[in-house]
């Protein structure tokens, strides 16, 4: 349904109706980010990537213990967990800044670096919040697509995209939707052609994949690393993440960052699931193994997808995507149609192998 208003960009003339403030040209060029997030409860949560058993216990009861009246009253504190995460991850504590879930490290990069105008490079299709931040900020997004046959990592079309003019590059590592990605040599050389440009490696997926670009950070002060505890963690309703690079980089990353932006809760739930990587390494062997099932699952069915390096699986289900997807839902199972981006695909979550084969029975059910 058409908006009750017209907006003429070529002269910047808005029609609006009344009391409605005309926002920035950058927004009104934008197009809205809706994820169908609601209505998910009792259902198998096979649809956003997310730790489909849960947190570590550790976290429940660390929280149990140390959250009271008093400390919900005062403004957060960083100044251990911050110690705390910078021995897990091996690095000095000036160099990274904690932020709101990955989504604030994009904005606050983007806050720094990035005035009206600049070249944001990007690829397609990758995470959708690169390019909304890039857009709110009013930058000229360029798009290099991921290769068409089996959605392979385009470096040498990344690096031949670089020019002097470009200003950031956003890049997941492995990317979403695709599961595929890049080593940490074909960074290396983005990071090379690119010196002038503040290049973002989201490593959201890092634990599935092993690859990270964390130990080249002293020797490329243009890298920034950002990692999330809502994967893996199980921890995505507190929205954590952190934002790494050289320490003369945080020092302007947090001017352009509010001060509170992480809650207490989060910072506690962040210092107990560190501290249980035997659940985390569990986590990550199931859902390899529930990976591997998939393959089989979907090769019996006669079901083309694409390899992934990460803990989802995009497979093709041609002009019947959001059938699929929606037959799914009804019987309990949900999964992202991503058909919008990719011709015909659905995304699907990979969590433990008795979750992937409730989901191949309901597929084969409706294929």
């Amino acid at each position: 349904m058409p908006a009750p208003w017209r907006c003429a960009l070529a002269s910047k003339k808005i029609d609006l109706p009344p009391g409605v403030l005309q926002p920035r040209e950058a927004v009104l060029r934008m197009a809205p980010y809706n994820p169908p997030t609601g209505g998910r409860a009792d259902k198998l949560r096979l649809d956003f990537n997310e730790n489909t058993v849960g947190a570590s216990p550790r976290v429940i009861e660390y929280l149990r213990e140390h959250l009271s009246e008093a400390s919900l009253a005062v403004y957060p504190e960083y100044d251990e967990v911050k110690q705390e995460l910078a021995d897990f991850f091996a690095v000095e504590p000036d160099d990274f800044t904690l932020t709101n879930g990955t989504d604030e490290a994009i904005q606050v990069l983007i806050n720094t670096y990035i005035d009206d105008g600049d070249e944001v490079l990007l690829l397609r299709p990758s995470y959708a919040m690169y390019r909304f931040y890039a857009e709110v900020a009013g930058a000229v997004v360029r798009e290099i697509p991921y290769r068409a046959e089996k959605l392979a990592f385009p470096l040498d079309e990344v690096l031949d995209a670089i020019r002097p003019s470009t200003r950031a590059i956003l890049i997941a590592n492995p990317n979403n939707p695709t599961g595929t990605g890049t080593s940490r040599a074909g960074i290396e050389r983005i990071l090379e052609k690119a010196s002038g440009a503040a290049v973002l490696i989201d490593e959201a997926y890092y634990e599935f994949c092993g690859v990270t670009a964390l130990p080249l950070l002293n020797d490329y002060p243009n890298l920034f690393v950002s990692r999330t505890f809502s994967k893996v963690y199980g921890m995505a309703a507190m929205r954590l993440g952190c934002l790494f690079s050289q320490s003369g980089n945080v020092e302007f990353l947090r001017k352009a960052q509010s001060p509170y932006s992480v809650n207490t809760v989060a910072t506690l739930a962040a210092r107990a699931a560190i501290a249980d990587q035997t659940y985390i390494q569990k986590y990550v062997m199931e859902v390899l193994a529930a990976r591997e099932l998939l393959y089989v699952g979907l090769e019996k069915l006669g079901i083309p997808y694409y390899e992934s390096q990460a803990n989802f699986v995009l497979f093709q289900a041609g002009s019947r995507a959001i059938e699929i997807r929606d037959e799914l839902r009804r019987r309990g199972v949900l999964v992202r149609d991503r058909s919008y981006e990719i011709a015909g695909c659905v995304r699907v979550t990979l969590g433990t192998r008795e979750q992937i084969r409730r989901f191949l029975t309901e597929l084969e059910e409706i294929w």
